[in-house]
């Protein structure tokens, strides 16, 4: 067996937690250290995880040397630079979505790990849970035929906090980034970029979107129908109808979940699929293959897609 990919994290909070949470249900890595904006921080989430490197600052966490690839799990405006540092720092990097706050920040990024030759990705985690995985191999094999329309939601309710990451303008407040971005993501997997956008988006109590209702339209005539918002807790379902039949997956879609089957004459074939903690050690080994076999990019989520999902969102935002 390989040794296990030595992880260093960026960021204490949620995902960070659930991150770390995960990786024992995978042998592709381990937590080797974490790096905090403060050290009580760091050695409370040292404490909970038994991690061993315990880093009062980022330019720690990316200098130790017990560390393989880092993982950026703080608020969306300090992506860039989160990821930048581990970049410089000659450190393969995995960060979390939205990816950045711009398309100018993804791509220098993605032009930096080039130049270096490092690997990086954008850690949405849908894209290699079994359920996904199992369904692009169907629209690849033609299952549902020609694909002509995805639908996908996803809406919770939070509230209305102004000191709320997800509503707070300086921590990157956006329904768009933060929930709209699976929904967009997952268009984008199975249909790629739109060259036509409408969309409707209104502000939260706090000025940042807070919903928006999107409709893309594709070459090759497919179109998407995608919504989020952060006022209502929705049915977080997910379809793919085709010429031949549709695939309806179960909420929450972005996470560990099944679908169904039907064809267009009706008939039905139930899919279930075993999972274990939240979901996210699935992205962790696809990390730890990608770097042992020497790829610089996870075919699953290509790094110009990543841009082109960033592009989408800024075109999204831009609608009043």
């Amino acid at each position: 067996m390989p040794q296990p990919l030595r992880w260093g994290i960026i960021g204490t909070g949620r995902i960070a937690h659930t991150f770390a949470s995960d990786l024992p249900y995978t042998d592709g890595g381990v937590v080797a250290a974490v790096g905090s904006r403060s050290q009580p921080s760091a050695e409370a989430f040292g404490d909970e995880f038994d991690v061993e490197g315990r880093h009062g600052s980022y330019e720690a966490l990316v200098d130790d040397p017990s560390v393989d690839v880092v993982y950026v799990a703080t608020p969306h405006p300090m992506h860039f630079d989160n990821a930048m540092l581990a970049l410089e720092h000659g450190k393969p990097v995995l960060v979390e979505k939205a990816f950045t706050m711009t398309s100018a920040q993804a791509r220098g990024l993605v032009e930096t790990a080039r130049a270096k030759n490092l690997f990086m990705m954008e850690a949405m985690w849908t894209r290699f849970l079994p359920h996904v995985v199992a369904l692009r191999d169907m629209v690849a094999k033609g299952w549902l035929g020609r694909i002509v329309v995805v639908e996908a939601d996803h809406g919770q309710w939070f509230e209305q906090d102004p000191t709320s990451r997800l509503f707070a303008p300086e921590l990157g407040g956006s329904a768009l980034l933060d929930l709209g971005v699976y929904p967009i993501s997952f268009a984008s997997m199975l249909l790629g970029t739109p060259d036509r956008i409408t969309a409707m988006v209104d502000p939260s109590f706090s000025g940042v979107d807070g919903q928006a209702s999107m409709l893309f339209g594709y070459s090759g005539g497919a179109q998407a129908v995608l919504t989020c918002t952060s006022a209502a807790r929705t049915a977080t379902r997910a379809c793919i109808a085709g010429t031949e039949g549709r695939i309806e997956i179960d909420g929450d879609f972005y996470a560990p979940t099944s679908f169904t089957l039907i064809a267009r004459g009706g008939e039905t074939e139930r899919f279930e699929f075993a999972s274990e903690g939240r979901g996210l050690h699935y992205q962790a080994t696809e990390v730890a293959r990608c770097i042992r076999e020497g790829l610089l990019e996870s075919p699953g989520m290509p790094l110009d897609e990543t841009v082109a999902i960033m592009e989408t969102m800024e075109a999204v935002l831009a609608h009043p």
